[in-house]
């Protein structure tokens, strides 16, 4: 797995290669200290998932994120950053992260979730991911008589939840059913729909606004 690492705090950056280094499947083909290096670099390595920090000087990360994922939909983006307030979750998540980490994340933590990113799933520190949960439970039903492809309420949701970057574990908890329950949907939906993944499933839940 190829990691681009941006950050702006060189000792910060520098930490991070060197952390990564120690991971077997983990090689950091390159780092940038701020969004328009990182936008260049990508083009030149094409790295799997880019490491990316918020407050950056010339470019911040959500701008970078947003170009990134605009330019190359095959490169996961992974924040990782100091602040864990909505404002920067929703803005970063918004551009096209895959996942977000504060920085007291430990190298087996952002080495899963450099992994999670690559294979088109999602992960978020704790308290940002109940928060989502939380969010996602406010969302209002799903009329059955507004849904494409035959899929029920419950499993349009559950698409709508994967396209979020929820795990099964979060999406069960988020509509308070049993993981088992959850794979059912998914099956069913995956069926529907004529999606062999995950990112696939994403995608037509993006493009039918579930």
């Amino acid at each position: 797995m190829k990691v681009l690492v941006v950050d702006d705090q060189q000792i910060m950056r520098e930490g991070l290669v060197a952390l990564l280094g120690l991971v077997e499947d983990i090689e950091v083909v390159g780092d940038a200290g701020e969004g328009e290096t990182a936008l260049r670099l990508v083009g030149e390595l094409m790295p799997d998932v880019v490491l990316m920090d918020l407050r950056m000087p010339v470019m911040d990360g959500v701008e970078a994120t947003r170009r990134i994922t605009a330019a190359h939909p095959g490169v996961a983006v992974l924040v990782l950053t100091t602040y864990d307030d909505d404002e920067s979750v929703s803005s970063a998540l918004l551009a096209g992260a895959r996942g977000y980490l504060t920085k007291d994340a430990g190298r087996v933590e952002i080495a899963a979730a450099l992994r999670s990113a690559t294979a088109g799933q999602a992960t978020f520190t704790g308290p940002i991911a109940r928060r989502l949960v939380e969010a996602m439970t406010r969302h209002a039903p799903l009329s059955p008589s507004a849904l494409p492809d035959g899929l029920t309420g419950r499993e349009a949701e559950v698409l709508r939840l994967i396209a979020r970057g929820l795990s099964n574990a979060e999406i069960a908890a988020a509509l308070v059913i049993a993981e088992t329950t959850v794979k059912t949907h998914i099956n069913n939906a995956f069926a529907k729909i004529g999606a062999r993944n995950r990112r696939e499933a994403a995608n037509y839940a993006n493009q039918a606004a579930l």
